[in-house]
């Protein structure tokens, strides 16, 4: 639908807009009935006039007893216009934004596609991720703390700490999380229903590593919990090399949500005849590397299981946790069927990360492709002991 207007400038650049947006000589038209005395209308038409002068733009009028009055506007020649109005072209702003954007900064070949896919929005005169060209800046900074994400500069700093060694303010990572998301989901596979600070953990951005919790038959080297085993026992990721197994534990399970994870213990295994350990939801980069430490401790013939809600962040989860331990991961009540008895459906469209078909999780990533795949949050389930 044709813009009406009663303002001429107004009028004048939402003509250039549509052009950068790419209308093909877009047209507006006066709202005759918005002017507020006959003075206004007198002032919209000559600033228009004078336009049309220049040769940016063509009037036309109507007929009859109208033919004195502006039936609509067309823009003609976006090149005399800009000149008129004084307006710089969206296509020159984003050359200059992208240049400051990139300049100096040696980027991943994605992420340098992202900044010219950024630049090209901004051509358009859109905004990309709710910023403008005006947001260079901001942009150029969330470049520069992905790229020290990929080269592995955050590795044993804590949040604060390399935020503000790779660029100088330790909450500049904070004002930009969403954008520096964004710019890396396209290199590196992250939770797609994760917030900001979640997926950044998994990629070893946080504030200081949660606790890695951990249930079953164990010890910690210099020390024999055989007479004070607790529920589940507490301590730094880091120090999951100390732990050891007391006696081959007949599986272990990595479990996402703190309420199964502490049902499981209680209710299906109170006599720890496994190792249960609770990943903290999406697993943080130092839990990931601590799960590693524990399958590599684990006999070779202890099968290992992982148990998430059923859902494509339950699926991401997963893999996550097969790549960290590097050996056979099997789903634990993640499954179609269980899926299907429950029939709980999805809010939207499911949009899962495809995975080979070597991954024990493959089958339940195949259904979620299905558009009649169902979901379940592990909580729903009672916890039991793998088979």
């Amino acid at each position: 639908m044709t813009r009406r207007f009663a303002d001429a400038r107004e009028l004048l650049d939402d003509l250039l807009d549509r052009h950068e947006a790419g209308a093909e000589r877009p047209i507006a038209r006066p709202d005759h009935a918005a002017f507020p005395s006959v003075l206004a209308a007198d002032a919209f038409a000559r600033e228009l006039a004078d336009a049309e002068q220049s040769g940016a733009i063509s009037i036309a009028r109507g007929r009859g007893v109208r033919r004195e009055e502006i039936s609509h506007v067309r823009l003609t020649a976006p090149d005399a216009l800009y000149r008129h109005l004084r307006r710089t072209p969206a296509a020159r702003l984003a050359d200059e934004a992208h240049a400051l954007l990139v300049n100096g900064l040696t980027l991943h070949p994605a992420l340098a596609d992202a900044a010219c896919a950024v630049a090209d929005q901004w051509r358009r005169a859109r905004n990309w991720a709710g910023l403008g060209p005006e947001h260079a800046d901001k942009v150029r900074g969330a470049l520069v703390l992905a790229q020290a994400i990929l080269d592995k500069r955050q590795v044993d700093l804590d949040y604060r700490t390399f935020s503000r060694r790779i660029a100088g303010d330790s909450k500049a990572l904070e004002r930009v999380e969403a954008v520096v998301v964004r710019l890396l989901s396209a290199i590196v596979d992250l939770p797609s229903e994760a917030k900001p600070r979640e997926a950044l953990r998994t990629l070893g951005i946080e504030r200081f590593a949660p606790p890695l919790l951990i249930g079953g038959p164990i010890d910690l080297v210099g020390a024999d919990l055989a007479t004070a085993l607790p529920l589940y026992l507490g301590l730094p990721p880091k120090e999951a090399e100390r732990i050891r197994f007391r006696r081959p534990p007949s599986y272990l399970l990595t479990i996402e949500n703190f309420a199964s994870f502490n049902r499981h213990l209680i209710e299906a295994d109170p006599d720890h005849a496994g190792a249960t350990i609770y990943v903290g939801g999406y697993p943080s980069l130092a839990t990931q590397q601590a799960l590693g430490a524990l399958a590599g401790a684990a006999p070779e013939d202890t099968p290992i299981f992982h148990w998430s809600d059923i859902d494509p962040d339950g699926a991401w989860i997963f893999r996550t946790v097969e790549r960290a331990i590097g050996r056979p991961l099997r789903p634990h009540l993640m499954s179609p069927d269980i899926a299907e008895r429950f029939r709980k459906v999805p809010a939207g469209k499911l949009t899962v990360t495809p995975c080979t078909s070597e991954s024990g999780i493959a089958e339940l990533v195949a259904y979620f492709t299905r558009e009649d795949a169902k979901v379940l949050e592990q909580e729903e389930l009672d916890p039991r002991i793998p088979q």
